[in-house]
């Protein structure tokens, strides 16, 4: 696989993501469904929203891997919130993710009036190898 990242300015990099990644020789692409806060037994978490942003993060990584990708395949990073607000003070914890595991990947952040139950963050990602 070839990934291109296209950034014609410099501001996205302290936001950690790219305006539009290109890729070329794809042998497989992975949509995943938006992962959120929900433990192995389906029940929702009604934690505070750093707690669900760790959680859907893990979630997203054990989706990708148990599928046989690579997070850093990630190309396209959606991002629901039913609070931007209070989402973006622990930003820095998802930066620190795609930086560990050096994605470069497009990004939508929509904050909306509600998601399932009581989830607050839901991330939604296409990975490709």
């Amino acid at each position: 696989m070839e990934k291109r990242t296209i950034n014609p300015w410099t501001w996205q990099n302290e936001r950690s993501y790219s305006q539009a990644v290109e890729v070329k020789n794809v042998t497989s692409t992975l949509y995943c469904s938006g992962q959120a806060a929900i433990d192995p037994d389906g029940t929702s978490s009604d934690k505070d929203m750093k707690s669900q942003l760790l959680q859907a993060i893990a979630n997203l990584e054990e989706l990708i891997t148990t599928a046989g990708y690579e997070c850093k395949g990630m190309v396209r990073l959606n991002i629901y919130t039913t609070s931007t607000q209070e989402l973006w003070p622990h930003f820095p914890i998802l930066q620190e993710w795609i930086e560990k595991h050096q994605i470069e990947q497009a990004v939508t952040m929509l904050e909306v009036t509600g998601l399932f139950e009581t989830l607050t963050v839901e991330l939604e990602a296409t990975v490709v190898k």
